[in-house]
């Protein structure tokens, strides 16, 4: 494995970028501000290597962009209804960055952060420490997200953390998909398949209400492939609220714990696949709805709304607040462990 790094001034500090390249010319490209993904080169079927994560031109315009583009958000992933939760019998008001919620841990969140970081003999280890009370979380937390890039083109991610003092966490990574090229325009013609029977109900303000249904005569139903904008126009509300998907899928599991896999996204054009497997609950599907505006990209453009797909592999959003949703409380003692597998392919 090929990796080399260098370093780019920006207002918080040097940022450390890494390339990692495998010996036939696939390569992955971390930064350490929001211990983010710049680039992933895969081959299409003729093998044509292209990146197909979404990336900006200059990294310092990864600071506080709306997409959130590739970077590990927290403490929270995803909304807290109201910026509100409880724990241990303590209230707790978070900053409201999201219409009347909070969203990706607030307006500094992990993401907007520089992370410590050292390479690995085949990845890149990315270290940040959460001070008690930042963005008025309790409890001083330590995060450890491990990047390995394989010789077959997988991307493996393992999060951890441990608390001194009870907290709620959690933690993914919001890269962005375009499988025919990441500055190839919309992905509503690939095909998405989604291991879930059942997604969580949204509100207008994409806040869960509670309530897991079933994706059975919907369309969210995405247990067979089919291209992700074949029903994005429905009339249905889901669709509505958010101009197009963005929840989460309950993942089809037998045992917690263990990595399974959760979606497929396919390009039938370059040939490329990717399957996301896991260790967490929800996968959170979002289509870009609002990627206009964004940076440029390394074609000098902006990106258009549903120019690349987020998949999230995550804990449910607003879980504190449902006491029959999987726990996100994290106690001293205990460990965050989740794990992500990003593997590429191309037939």
């Amino acid at each position: 494995m090929k990796i080399t790094e260098k370093k780019v001034a920006s207002k918080k500090g040097d940022i450390t970028l890494y390339r990692l390249e495998n010996s036939h010319g696939a390569a992955v490209e971390l930064s350490s501000l929001g211990a983010g993904v710049l680039a992933v080169e895969v081959p299409d079927s003729k093998g044509k290597i292209e990146n197909v994560a979404l990336s900006y031109a200059d990294p310092t315009d990864y600071y506080y962009d709306g997409p959130c583009l590739g970077k590990i958000p927290g403490r929270f992933a995803n909304r807290i209804k109201k910026g509100h939760f409880t724990l241990d019998g303590k209230e707790y008001q978070l900053a409201i960055n999201n219409g009347g919620n909070a969203l990706h841990g607030g307006p500094e969140g992990f993401q907007n952060q520089i992370w410590q970081s050292q390479a690995l003999p085949y990845g890149v280890r990315f270290t940040y420490t959460s001070a008690d009370g930042e963005e008025g979380y309790p409890g001083k937390l330590t995060v450890v997200a491990e990047y390995h890039w394989s010789e077959d083109d997988v991307l493996d991610l393992r999060i951890t953390a441990v608390t001194d003092a009870p907290t709620i966490l959690n933690l993914t990574n919001h890269a962005y998909w375009n499988l025919a090229g990441a500055d190839s325009g919309s992905v509503l013609g690939h095909k998405l398949r989604v291991n879930a029977s059942r997604y969580i109900v949204g509100d207008p303000e994409l806040c869960p209400t509670g309530e897991l249904a079933p994706v059975e005569g919907t369309p969210l139903d995405f247990r067979q492939a089919k291209e992700i904008g074949r029903d994005i126009k429905a009339d249905f509300d889901a669709l509505r609220y958010g101009k197009g998907y963005d929840f989460g899928w309950v993942v089809d599991r037998e045992a917690d714990g263990s990595v399974v896999e959760a979606v497929e996204l396919t390009d039938e054009k370059s040939g490329r696949r990717l399957v996301i497997s896991s260790t967490c609950p929800d996968a959170h599907v979002y289509t870009g709805n609002w990627l206009a505006g964004s940076p440029k990209n390394r074609s000098g453009r902006s990106y258009e709304d549903y120019d690349g797909v987020a998949v999230e592999l995550q804990r449910f959003p607003d879980a504190p607040n449902h006491p029959d949703f999987p726990s996100a409380v994290l106690r001293p003692g205990e460990l965050f462990d989740e794990r992500i597998r990003f593997a590429f392919s191309a037939e």
